[in-house]
């Protein structure tokens, strides 16, 4: 009786917040488990082939959400938090919504993105059957701390989880570790696809003996083909091999020299994100085939994945909320040779970590070729990141403290395409500020000329 009331609140709930306008993606899990704690372990027994999870600091809501829907594709029922709320209560409220009115629940899959700090939480109430870890970076120090802390908190909850299959990162160093002495396979890019430059190394030394790590070729940051010249620890073998990568259009690539990819998506990073689609499914034993290019071709990033929407030109939305994020977003910005505004936003709320000492680790350098038309700077630390670009020696054009003035300048210039960047507590009143600019262009402007 406790899990149907439960059911029924967070259904309730969530019903509630869309009719204010919100999304209730942890409210409802938050009541829900208030009622039945151990809701989430009544419901997860009902999946029936299998439950994997991804972390990662970056990439993980596109690699959960492009996964569930080749699943899903290839006829499959699943639960799935593709909203991206991904700590405890998130996981709840999914569970709670693919219930059916009686509280009834089954899926063949769960597929599920989790928050690295919260895994261990979450495996106390599911065990997983798979587990991707995309890569790692510093992100949020105020609430992460530095990098090997999360790497003990991942390590602790891969031991929670007895027999779990993990799909690992095999170009990134700090990600590849956690296949030592488990059952691991690894995805990787064999070859050099970018210039190589002095980009931040997140983890420049040996995770071994300490010693300062060596490149045939890196990525970015520290994703690379590795090798320490003290030790001899090195990249691990790449089961899951990208080769022959083509970034000149669309995004094209081979995958173990066998499977051809040609997608029209923007930024590298998401050659990594289709490999440990690609790399999953195989361990799960899906053969997706024509269900898997059939679910890439029709993917919709989620809000903030280079998220476009036409404005009259087109403007593209881009979360970035650490340097190795910033730095991979303002390389696809650089890649696009059209004449373009920028606009960068800043917060600071407690979502995003209130410490911004990241933002110096940042490439900020490389935002600017002939192509920049404007460069605009707003959000809650417009000062500091304006400054920043001061001392990168890239000039900012506008500080502004209404993202939709910012936007709407933007519309008025003759670039071809606006790129907005921002980081977490931006994210979604930046794309509702979008959509409102949108409505007032197709209704022939705002009330009162606003």
């Amino acid at each position: 009786m406790r899990k149907l009331i439960a059911v029924w609140a967070a259904k309730l709930s969530a019903i509630a917040g869309r009719m204010i306008g919100k999304k209730s993606s942890s409210t409802p899990g938050t009541i829900a488990l208030k009622i039945c704690p151990d809701l989430i372990e009544k419901l997860a027994v009902n999946v029936k082939k299998g439950i994997i999870v991804t972390c990662g600091t970056n990439g993980k809501t596109t690699t959960n959400n492009l996964l569930n829907s080749v699943i899903r594709e290839c006829g499959y029922t699943t639960v799935c938090n593709n909203l991206g709320a991904n700590m405890l209560n998130g996981i709840a409220t999914a569970f709670a919504m693919a219930c059916d009115v009686g509280g009834k629940f089954t899926a063949d899959y769960a597929v599920l993105e989790i928050d690295e700090a919260s895994a261990r939480r979450v495996f106390e109430h599911l065990t997983p059957n798979y587990m991707i870890i995309t890569n790692l970076f510093r992100d949020q120090l105020d609430r992460y701390g530095e990098i090997d802390i999360t790497v003990d908190l991942l390590n602790k909850a891969i031991d929670m989880a007895s027999g779990v299959k993990l799909i690992l990162n095999g170009d990134d160093p700090l990600t590849a570790q956690f296949g030592d002495g488990r059952n691991a396979k690894y995805f990787g890019i064999s070859e050099q696809v970018l210039p190589q430059t002095d980009d931040t190394k997140e983890g420049r030394f040996c995770i071994k003996c300490g010693h300062e790590q060596k490149y045939n070729y890196f990525h970015y940051s520290q994703l690379g083909d590795y090798y320490c010249p003290n030790c001899g620890n090195k990249r691990p073998h790449i089961d899951y091999d990208a080769t022959d990568v083509d970034l000149s259009g669309s995004m094209k690539f081979k995958i173990n020299k066998s499977v051809d990819i040609d997608v029209n998506y923007r930024g590298f990073y998401n050659v990594y994100n289709i490999l440990a689609v690609y790399a999953a499914l195989s361990e799960m034993g899906i053969a997706a085939d024509k269900g898997f290019h059939k679910a890439l071709d029709e993917y919709k990033p989620q809000i903030g994945r280079m998220e476009l929407i036409d404005l009259g030109k087109p403007v593209i939305l881009n979360l970035a909320k650490n340097p190795a994020g910033f730095n991979q977003a303002i390389q696809t910005v650089m890649l696009d040779k059209r004449k373009k505004d920028v606009i960068v936003a800043i917060n600071d709320l407690a979502n995003d970590g209130r410490d911004v000492s990241w933002l110096w680790d940042v490439d900020f350098d490389k935002l600017y070729d002939e192509n920049l038309n404007t460069l605009t700077t707003t959000g809650i630390r417009l000062y500091d990141i304006s400054l920043r670009f001061k001392y990168a020696d890239v000039k900012v054009d506008y500080v502004e403290r209404k993202m939709k003035n910012a936007i709407e300048r933007c519309l008025k210039t003759d670039a071809e395409v606006c790129y907005v960047l921002v980081n977490y507590t931006a994210l979604y009143p930046t794309q509702t500020t979008m959509l409102e600019i949108q409505k007032e262009l197709k209704t022939g402007g705002s009330e009162n000329g606003k």
